[in-house]
């Protein structure tokens, strides 16, 4: 039967000709039919089919329809390939047309692997609406400000009012909280009108417990030799894990062909596990590229371990990835921004090497001992290029685990907090801000989750549990201070609130400006392997040098202590380009963004670097030609030493 109709899909509910085609996988089923509730109630019987699919056609109907699967006689189940869930996953399935909406995106070619400034969001939260429509109307913002790719947190439908989507049980179903699939799919091309790409973030570790009838289906939906710390493994490599492996395989495809998403970003990359030959992730990035057609995509891991197998050709071994997120760089600049190393961060300082190594080679830890864990951490990122990581201060977990929700800015001193933004933006890798964070955002991020009565109680008790581990967190004072994430309140304390884009204009003036400089500098922007160096030039003060071409260079200069005089200076990488001296680029310490001003660094007593900043330096004409100085004498050296202290 599916050889004669012509699928986007190998399951689910799809408009063709002649009606509407089902199929569903159900191997241990002997009978399933298709209750049709709108717009006339009917049921049809669908044919079984070899491996175990029932499909079948249903004359004449059309988009709109309302349907469950009835199994072996019995309950009636949505659809597991859904393509929406109009009131919620305990509910019918809606059949949708894909094809019925009308792009306008026929010019876009995708986003490249250079270049890109990432913006984390979660719709929910993201404007007071809390929709699709709400938040495509906040997209001329982000492209003003100098954002590249958005990358939205997890969709799939879920029980419940609010969450953070990690629970989703209806992997092809946008939720029906953020609006109607056309919604999503207008916020996409208004997207793509304005030069912004889309990621989106799904989970294919694990489903959430509410809302999830795969189980009722087949039982192999889920792993008998494989756990997560969340739910059921899903079963990529154990028996009939064939059918499974199609089901999410064409759920990632079906993302980026019928909505036009730019990629995606994959959840816990660590727990989805394959022991198979073919590796689930590597099938899932040779099916994005042929769904995306002409365009390009960026296929984006969360791996806690680190593995930069992930990111390597297929040819060599490799998934074919194209970045990963970079949690050393954050962890190191949380300890500097927070001063608390406790936890999991206890493996880091946050002394200037850190970041001059992170800016080199990406991660910290390629297989060195990582005392938290107790055992080996990360792998060798040779010839991976600096684009390929993710650097950030703040994203939608690490604000959460501040057990009050805090930004980054509200756990240190503004100046401190200019400098890290710096180099987080300047840096080698590709940056990704967290909503909001452009304009200075009061508003917390808190974990939340709208389940009910016991399981409500569960995970209030995981998540105090889960925060126990920090020793600042794990007093009976600070314990009451952890919301709940079954209220309501917790949810909506956790919107935007977009009237701070006027009342932090230093913070708007100081992202924007960034964001430009990275855009338009030929040598911030190049992101050129081998074309950084680094050194430690105090225990809080660093230098990174850029290497242009013919000379045009750049420093970065960043100094997370108090004010250095550096005096004598023998380090090469300070050295200007012949017959040049060092002009200041930029600084974050200009007045726009509440900074008190940046004199020279390089002067006539050698190199002065102003605390808690960061100053990016270009080469310059010299000045004025000075008479060259003569040597100090011991007495003058004595005096000149005297007055300083």
């Amino acid at each position: 039967m599916t050889d004669e109709i012509n699928r986007r899909s190998p399951v689910g509910a799809e408009v063709v000709p002649a009606g509407v085609h089902f199929r569903v996988w159900a191997p241990e089923r002997k009978q399933v039919e298709v209750v049709i509730e709108a717009p006339h109630a009917q049921t049809i019987a669908l044919q079984r089919e070899p491996e175990g699919y029932f499909s079948g056609l249903a004359p004449g109907l059309s988009a709109g329809a309302l349907y469950k699967y009835r199994l072996d006689g019995g309950e009636t189940y949505p659809d597991p390939a859904s393509r929406c869930q109009p009131q919620g996953p305990h509910h019918a399935s809606q059949v949708v047309d894909p094809a019925a909406f009308e792009w306008t995106d026929s010019h876009w070619t995708g986003p490249s692997l250079l270049g890109q400034a990432l913006y984390e969001f979660h719709v929910g939260t993201f404007t007071p609406e809390g929709t699709w429509e709400a938040a495509a109307r906040k997209l001329d913002h982000l492209a003003e400000i100098g954002v590249t790719a958005l990358e939205m947190m997890p969709i799939a439908d879920f029980a419940g009012e609010f969450g953070w989507g990690y629970d989703g049980v209806q992997p092809f179903a946008p939720t029906r909280l953020y609006g109607a699939p056309d919604d999503l799919r207008r916020f996409i091309d208004r997207a793509h009108a304005l030069g912004l790409a889309v990621i989106l973030d799904v989970v294919y570790n694990h489903l959430g417990p509410v809302g999830n009838y795969f189980r009722q289906f087949s039982k192999y939906y889920f792993s008998s030799k494989h756990t997560t710390d969340w739910g059921e493994a899903l079963n990529f490599d154990g028996e009939n894990c064939t059918p499974v492996r199609e089901f999410f395989i064409s759920n990632a495809a079906y993302w980026i062909s019928e909505f036009h998403f730019d990629g995606l970003r994959l959840d816990a990359t660590q727990s989805i596990f394959d022991d198979s030959k073919d590796h689930i992730l590597a099938a899932i990035s040779r099916a994005c590229r042929r769904a995306a057609g002409r365009r390009t995509v960026l296929l984006i891991a969360e791996n806690e371990p680190q593995e930069t197998k992930l990111v390597r050709p297929q040819d060599q071994g490799g998934f074919g990835l194209d970045m990963l997120w970079n949690d050393d760089f954050h962890h190191s600049a949380m300890v500097v921004l927070s001063g608390h190393n406790e936890a999991y961060y206890s493996d880091y300082l946050g002394k200037p090497q850190e970041f001059v190594s992170a800016m080199k080679y990406g991660f910290l830890y390629q297989g060195q001992r990582y005392r938290w864990q107790a055992k080996r951490r990360g792998s060798p990122t040779f010839g991976i290029s600096p684009a390929a990581f993710v650097t950030f201060t703040q994203n939608h977990d690490q604000v959460a685990n501040s057990a009050r929700g805090l930004r980054s800015r509200f756990l240190t001193a503004p100046n401190t907090y200019r400098a890290m933004t710096a180099l987080t933006l300047l840096g080698t890798g590709t940056p990704m801000l967290f909503q909001g964070e452009e304009f200075g955002a009061s508003a917390p991020f808190y974990f939340f989750a709208d389940h009910a009565g016991e399981l409500r109680k569960l995970v209030y008790e995981g998540r105090i549990d889960f925060m126990s581990q920090f020793a600042t967190l794990a007093t009976a004072e600070m314990r009451g201070c952890l919301p709940d994430p079954g209220d309501r309140r917790t949810f909506e304390a956790c919107k935007l609130d977009w009237s701070e884009i006027e009342t932090n204009q230093d913070i708007v003036n100081l992202y924007r400006d960034l964001l430009r400089l990275r855009r338009a500098d030929p040598v911030f922007r190049a992101q050129k392997p081998h074309a950084l160096d680094g050194a430690v030039l105090s225990d809080s003060a660093f230098v990174l040098r850029f290497f242009g071409d013919h000379g045009d260079d750049r420093l970065l200069v960043v100094n997370f202590g108090a004010d250095l005089e550096l005096n004598p200076a023998p380090e090469p990488l300070l050295a200007p380009p012949e017959g040049k001296e060092w002009a200041v680029l930029w600084s974050s310490e200009d007045p726009r963004y509440g900074g008190c001003g940046t004199p020279p660094l390089e002067t006539t007593e050698n190199w002065w670097i102003p605390g808690h900043a960061a100053v990016a330096l270009k080469p310059a004409s010299p000045r004025s030609k000075q008479p060259p100085r003569r040597a100090r004498t011991q007495d003058e050296a004595k005096k000149i030493h005297q007055r300083r202290t």
